[in-house]
């Protein structure tokens, strides 16, 4: 017994299975027929004669510059977090082994076409490659990746994961207390991210060429800059999620994309009639009873340095996974967060040469977690709010659970692209989503809110929006630095509405208030500001700390149907505000900035900053080393260049979401694109790409994107193939 117990606290990678002669072997050979190309800023140019080799040189060189991010994305999607974070991550893991089937995955594998299997395989031997030459890389978890993991998560959205905002809470309460009914709280969606998208037509580019501005908002260092290309016809350039082998964001030599997030409804809750007879539980529909499905679900997970496991007794109805109990009903979830179409489009956009070949990728109605800007070489401009739109009755109000007892409530099929919200050229020559309403997306030229039912886009405006469609709305042509210009304009709306409310509240306080002294000096910075985010101002730093401290309502972006919008509410706040929920915030935030700082006259860019240490997964900050500072800030107020700060047990703020990796592109007889990534492309501290764009980065200047062999071969750092040292 004692030798077992000793076996078993042995590190997992003792027991890992060693590749065959074979495997070796294959990799071998086919890492000769790969070059990659590291350039000045440390980017990976792979080039393979195949797709798949140019799959295999990627994906080995994603795990040089980050293995660690690219394991514990499989970690998660496998459902064992809790392997390594112990019983914190255990429901985290039950929600996804509920919604993600490895089953299927596996399945989905086997049912590939023999050629996107290549690709497939490729994706794991490039990995396990890099493992096998890398013995020093000790993997917490996986030591052998499989070809059947990319079936897990088949889009690279941040955000993938859709439960109709069934919540974690809910989830635990359910399965861990007999099915009994949890008090439902409105989750608060992320509101400070999200993704800013612009497409221009040739009228109105300077050089008469479409472009495209490719600026998502995620946690810092979630997708590094990479390039690929083939003998087959690949050549594509741009964000990579770690782990995943096709570009997320970015380009070709014939077209772009760009995905920003939405509140499109995929997923649905639905109100279950449960009945009990004996041990048995059956649910009802369309008058007749049915025999609960059940799974049990066991997870590992790690206490006291120990695998212990947990069983979970896990509900099915026709719909989904039952989630939650909800006013005495059972909730059940359907979705499609596994969809192999979703992977397969995912691919072969990416090849995409012309308009109607990315139109066809489209037609696979598979993508259910984004919006898609688009332009491309020939002039053409598009933009789909959405892919993945299940039919449904429209009786019904999809953003709250429906009644499960009736085929009323079915999924009636999928909308074709041509029913749903999309725009291809319109006559005001551009296109802009900023997680935004579709509505507004072309100006004048925007599609009607009528003219479509309201699960479809039931997306509003918010601050972001307000602030693209004021500079869009200006006649003006662009070329590459005026898109970056008008990217990062620092204008927020949102205070624009907020502030007046708030000085007009302190002008009406009576004389011998105590307030009407203390915020004297506050209130006259505020009202010599004029909205704009700057490094020196003193007026940001106050707005900027002091919203937080208001309403939770105007601080909801992602809005289900019938719900008022961000702008809206903000207005609304600004309008019925009483004095005292406007100023004593700003009198808590002067007492916070001084007792951090011994004064409240802090400019921006003094304590909002860029620091990278450690390239931990969660980064470290400290005052007493170097940082950037930052005039931007929260894209929640409406701020088009995110910087997502915050404190971290210091006094001030650090960067750690927002701008990541942004590009803007311009299509003609030549691709000419610059770019800008979050510190540097490289996750280890002592690599020179650690923090090589740190500076530019907390600047918004741009690097210029080598796209060309011979750009590339101008600029190299080193040169090699997949396992040479």
């Amino acid at each position: 017994m004692k030798k077992l117990v000793l076996l078993f606290l042995l590190p997992l990678q003792l027991f890992a299975q060693q590749p065959s002669s074979k495997e070796i072997g294959d990799w071998v050979k086919q890492a000769q027929r790969i070059e990659i190309i590291r350039d000045k800023w440390g980017i990976a140019h792979v080039y393979g004669q195949t797709d798949a080799d140019a799959v295999f040189g990627m994906l080995y060189a994603q795990c040089e510059d980050d293995f660690k991010r690219i394991e514990l994305n499989y970690i998660e999607k496998l459902g064992r977090l809790s392997e390594i974070d112990g019983e914190k991550s255990l429901y985290n893991d039950l929600q996804i082994r509920l919604l993600i089937d490895s089953v299927q995955a596996i399945n989905d594998y086997k049912n590939a076409d023999p050629q996107f299997k290549k690709i497939l395989d490729a994706y794991a031997d490039g990995i396990n490659f890099y493992l096998y030459k890398n013995p020093k890389v000790k993997p917490q978890l996986l030591t052998k990746f499989k070809p059947w993991y990319p079936f897990l998560w088949t889009d690279g959205s941040i955000g993938a994961i859709s439960t109709a905002d069934l919540t974690l809470a809910e989830l635990k309460s359910f399965y861990t207390n007999e099915h009994l009914p949890t008090g439902y709280i409105p989750p608060l969606k992320d509101q400070f991210s999200g993704s800013n998208g612009f497409a221009f037509a040739p009228k109105m580019s300077k050089s008469g060429n479409a472009m495209l501005y490719i600026n998502p908002h995620t946690t810092f260092y979630f997708r590094p800059e990479i390039h690929m290309q083939s003998n087959e016809g690949l050549n594509t350039y741009g964000a990579v999620t770690w782990g995943q082998f096709f570009i997320y964001q970015g380009f070709n030599e014939f077209c772009g994309w760009m995905h920003t997030s939405n509140n499109v409804d995929v997923a649905d809750a639905y109100a279950e009639k449960i009945t009990r007879f004996k041990d048995t539980y059956y649910y009802t529909y369309d008058k007749k009873l049915y025999p609960i499905g059940k799974r049990k679900i066991e997870i590992k997970y790690l206490q006291n340095g120990t695998l212990k496991t947990k069983v979970f007794d896990t509900f099915y109805t026709h719909n989904g996974p039952v989630m939650a109990n909800r006013d005495g009903k059972w909730i059940s979830l359907k979705h499609q967060n596994q969809n192999p179409k979703s992977l397969l489009q995912s691919w072969i956009r990416t090849k995409s040469k012309s308009f109607e070949e990315y139109q066809r990728a489209m037609d696979l109605m598979a993508n259910a977690s984004n919006n898609t800007v688009y332009a491309d070489a020939k002039g053409n401009i598009a933009y789909w709010h959405g892919n993945f739109i299940p039919k449904r009755d429209t009786a019904y109000n999809w953003s709250l659970p429906v009644d499960a007892t009736t085929s009323a409530t079915a999924w009636q099929g999928l909308h074709p692209v041509s029913e749903s919200v999309h725009i291809y050229n319109p006559s005001n020559g551009w296109l802009q989503n900023c997680n935004s309403t579709p509505f507004t997306a072309a100006g004048s030229s925007s599609p009607k809110k009528s003219s479509y039912p309201a699960y479809m886009a039931p997306d509003g405006e918010n601050f972001r929006g307000v602030a693209a469609l004021r500079l869009l709305n200006r006649p003006n042509k662009y070329d590459l630095d005026d898109v970056i210009t008008l990217g990062y304009d620092t204008y927020l709306p949102a205070f624009e509405v907020l502030v007046p409310t708030l000085i007009k509240a302190y002008d009406q306080l009576p004389t011998d208030n105590v307030l009407k002294t203390e915020l004297k000096a506050p209130i006259a910075e505020l009202k010599q500001w004029n909205y704009n985010s700057a490094a020196n101002s003193i007026a940001t730093t106050l707005a900027m700390e002091w919203a937080p401290r208001l309403s939770r309502a105007i601080q909801t972006v992602y809005i289900d149907q019938g719900q008022k919008d961000q702008v809206t509410q903000t207005i609304e706040f600004a309008k019925t505000a009483k004095a005292e929920t406007l100023l004593q915030p700003l009198k808590t935030t002067i007492d916070d900035l001084t007792k951090r700082f011994g004064k409240w006259q802090m400019p921006w860019g003094d304590i909002n900053r860029f620091q990278r240490l450690t390239g931990a997964v969660n980064e470290k900050y400290d005052d007493a080393l170097p940082s950037f500072p930052v005039p931007y800030g929260s894209a929640l107020w409406g701020q088009l260049p995110s910087f997502r700060s915050n404190q971290f047990g210091t006094n001030k703020r650090y960067g750690y979401s927002g701008n990541s990796f942004v590009c803007v592109v311009e299509f003609g007889a030549k691709i000419r694109a610059k770019s800008i990534l979050a510190g540097g492309n490289s996750g280890d501290p002592n690599s020179k790409h650690f923090n090589d764009q740190a500076e530019m980065y907390s600047k918004g200047q741009f690097k210029d994107v080598l796209f060309y062999k011979e750009d590339v071969l101008n600029n190299v750092e080193r040169k090699y193939r997949p396992g040479e040292l």
